[in-house]
């Protein structure tokens, strides 16, 4: 890899992290001249990560040049929950037919801790353990291909405002060993009806957000 296609993939990761953290908030204009002196990059390398962003469609050039950083709708967000549940439900049932693995024993341990009053997690870092969990599924399902779709799914669900507003997670590792439970015992219907209880759970914090703002 040359030092260009380094620093281009170094501004990549940057500029998305700020994003998916809202560092960058949504719909807040950059600039190419803003970016690249708070990144101590040159425009050439820039101009290459932002335009992989572009083409994510997490952000977009407005007339004058700028970019705009995208807003995830509530609407979107709500069909990813929905889409979700369709395909992570098939997903737990056919891990529980295939059987448990190191990282799904792993994630229980990891969960059953979060069920702890005393346990005190930030957003981000309960969001890392929860890509733990559903990857962990998926590779029990041994699908591959959904693991990339599950993944984008996520990183567009993660920049919506409202999936931030939550600090207490205990609700949702319980949902995470329901699954993890009924994928350890074998019962394919046991897994998909915890997992597409999950996401309904997802669904109805985030509905009860919005009734009170």
């Amino acid at each position: 890899m040359s030092e260009k296609e380094t620093l281009a993939q170094q501004a990549y990761n940057a500029i998305k992290q700020k994003i998916l953290s809202q560092q960058y908030q949504p719909e807040e204009v950059l600039t190419e001249r803003g970016l690249a002196a708070e990144l101590g990059i040159s425009r050439t390398p820039l101009r290459s990560a932002i335009s992989r962003i572009e083409k994510e469609g997490v952000v977009y050039r407005l007339d004058n040049g700028a970019l705009l950083v995208r807003r995830v709708s509530v609407e979107q967000l709500l069909e990813i929950v929905q889409v979700r549940r369709i395909l992570e439900g098939a997903a737990a049932a056919r891990a529980a037919e295939n059987g448990m693995t190191g990282a799904l024993k792993a994630s229980r341990d990891v969960m059953a801790h979060c069920l702890d009053p005393d346990t005190n997690m930030a957003f981000d870092d309960f969001w890392e353990l929860d890509d733990d969990f559903h990857n962990a599924v998926i590779d029990a399902a041994n699908l591959p291909m959904l693991s990339g779709m599950i993944q984008k799914l996520r990183v567009t669900a993660r920049r919506c405002t409202i999936t931030r507003v939550h600090d207490q997670f205990a609700a949702q590792a319980q949902d995470h060993l329901a699954v993890i439970a009924g994928i350890e015992a074998g019962a394919p219907d046991e897994a998909r009806a915890a997992m597409e209880h999950h996401f309904d759970n997802v669904r109805v914090r985030f509905l009860d957000w919005l009734s009170r703002v």
